[in-house]
């Protein structure tokens, strides 16, 4: 279940991406409300290369950090714009699982929004997606 403040970062990664998609290239987008309240929205950055493409998510987190200095995830979301003929509209998906690790990194506390098999979104936090993270030396 999703709150009303959940909805409106849907809406605003669906709005990044819808702005900005590019077939190929920009496809996903990202929200994440930062723990002060602001909303900051990302899209991929594909490359012909694909290890040198950049997550929607990524991109949210690090204009969050330049614009705004390093305040916290309360909840991030990414969605999908379906290509072209494709049937459906702009959905949640899951982050990958470098994704997983860098909110860990960013904010052990986050939520985020993911699909709930065709029930809708629903708000997990990060620690449910990555159980029994990768620590450095004794952390």
């Amino acid at each position: 279940m999703v709150s009303k403040k959940d909805k409106e970062l849907i809406e605003a990664a669906a709005s990044a991406v819808k702005s900005r998609y590019r077939n190929d290239w920009q496809e996903v987008g990202a929200a994440m409300r930062t723990r002060d309240g602001r909303i900051i929205t990302g899209v991929n950055i594909d490359a012909y290369l694909g290890r040198n493409a950049v997550c929607a998510e990524a991109i949210a987190i690090g204009r969050a950090i330049t614009e705004h200095g390093d305040h916290g995830i309360e909840t991030i979301v990414a969605v999908r714009h379906p290509k072209p003929g494709e049937p459906g509209e702009v959905a949640v998906v899951s982050p990958c699982g470098t994704c997983r690790e860098l909110i860990h990194d960013y904010d052990a506390k986050a939520r985020v929004i993911v699909p709930s098999n065709g029930k809708g979104p629903a708000a997990v936090t990060i620690g449910e997606l990555l159980p029994n993270k990768y620590r450095r030396g004794n952390e």
